[in-house]
């Protein structure tokens, strides 16, 4: 079909590329380039590569990738005085609503008080001010919204996501990204979520986290949810080489941060006192640490492209998933369907949820002891490696079928344009 007879359908993101290797922006690229074979598809984000810095590393104009018109917009200069001013003026209401979550009223009270506006000027003024804040693409938006059938929104933690919502929200998907973390409780997104048309979780476990803090704010929602894009590996020789890996290790993917890390360094260094013999290395890929310095047995890779981080990961006998925020888990996914076992950070109800459902294919822990005994397990009990495999096989084939995800996709698109009944079941 010609692209110029085809219906238009828009994403924000805060950052999109191929050099971009985010769980929430490899999301949305896979999410987009599949769903550009049947609509017009465009993504609206900004100029930023680096989430940290901030700054303009894209230019601001139209391109092309894959089929999909990206346009980007300018930030403005990033100056973290005025943005920590900010921050600490929304902080007391996030703090509040965090604790009452925990202690189970937040539900009951927003039922009762939906929109809260104490500091509520406080927290638009720090998302004004945040790296991904940009007025003209605010404007692009306002401007062009009734062009598209529908807009899909990722990522509540940061401002593109609700000013989207604020701009646009009776043509919106959102797809929150949402995790048990304070930035989940900012009392904008009580003024933002009534007014998005559409909420598209990634797994149960979102969404309840999402019902139990915004209660009756929820409109129309259910699980959409992604597949995975498996690229072909690089040649392992040179990937290995590359980065000077050994035969044998264990592997962690993502943002190398403290909040994702977790733990996980300071467990690492209590099992090879545990082990004590025949200890894999920890080889930690991603493309920028906040860490200064790196125990004994870690091997840092810094940035890896697609194939080279499925190569890694492929040749590696454990994934690790540190982190206590997540909303789904793409490397997970991932390690399940290259038969790679997987042993994941109980605290986080995602990652929890996933070992339950998949019926063991994926382990957890709570503690530093039981991360010690688990790693052990799973690295030398033979049978239960091969049990997790062809679990964690079964739980990708059963729950992240490509068709099943955009059937789902498709389904909230022409509900929001109004072609289909509110509150029709989509899954």
């Amino acid at each position: 079909m010609d692209v110029s007879k085809k219906e238009k359908v828009a994403f924000v993101a805060v950052r999109y590329g191929k050099e971009i290797n985010g769980g929430a922006e490899m999301h949305c690229r896979m999410l987009a380039e599949r769903l550009a074979g049947k609509y017009a598809v465009e993504v609206i984000t900004t100029c930023v590569n680096d989430y940290v810095t901030g700054g303009n590393q894209y230019a601001p104009g139209d391109e092309i990738l894959n089929g999909v018109l990206i346009h980007r917009f300018p930030v403005a200069p990033s100056d973290s005085t005025p943005w920590e001013y900010w921050f600490r003026r929304s902080k007391p209401p996030r703090r509040l609503r965090h604790l009452m979550y925990r202690i189970r009223i937040l539900r009951l009270f927003a039922d009762i008080f939906p929109v809260w506006t104490w500091r509520l000027h406080d927290d638009i003024e720090e998302r004004k001010h945040h790296v991904f804040y940009s007025e003209e693409m605010n404007d692009f938006i306002l401007a062009h919204k009734n062009s598209y059938k529908a807009i899909i929104a990722l990522t509540a933690d940061y401002g593109p996501f609700y000013f989207t919502a604020m701009l646009a929200g009776e043509r919106m998907i959102g797809i929150p990204t949402m995790h048990n973390a304070r930035a989940s409780f900012r009392v904008s997104l009580t003024q933002a979520f009534p007014r998005i048309s559409y909420m598209g979780f990634n797994t149960p476990e979102e969404e309840k986290l999402a019902r139990n803090i915004f209660g009756k704010n929820l409109k129309d929602c259910g699980i959409i949810s992604t597949g995975i894009d498996i690229p072909e590996p690089d040649d392992w020789e040179s990937v290995k080489k590359r980065f000077s890996l050994p035969d044998r290790y264990i592997v962690y993917v993502g943002r190398i941060k403290r909040a994702k890390v977790g733990k996980l360094l300071s467990y690492y260094r209590s099992y090879r006192r545990y082990e004590r013999k025949d200890i894999p290395a920890l080889v930690m890929v991603g493309g920028s640490m906040e860490f200064i310095g790196l125990p004994e047995g870690v091997i840092f890779t810094g940035f890896v492209t697609d194939a080279q981080r499925r190569a890694i990961l492929q040749h590696s006998s454990l994934l690790i998933n540190s982190s206590k925020h997540e909303s789904l888990s793409l490397v997970l996914l991932e390690a399940l369907y290259d038969k790679v076992p997987a042993l994941v950070n109980g605290h986080c109800n995602v990652l929890k949820g996933h070992a339950i459902r998949s019926g063991g294919a994926v382990k957890y822990y709570t503690n530093r002891f039981n991360f010690c005994r688990r790693l052990h397990e799973i690295l030398h009990d033979r049978d239960m490696r091969e049990e997790m495999i062809r679990r964690g096989k079964a739980y990708i084939t059963e729950n992240y079928d490509w068709e099943v995800i955009m059937r789902r996709l498709e389904k909230a698109i022409e509900l929001v344009a109004g072609k289909l009944p509110a509150g029709q079941e989509i899954g």
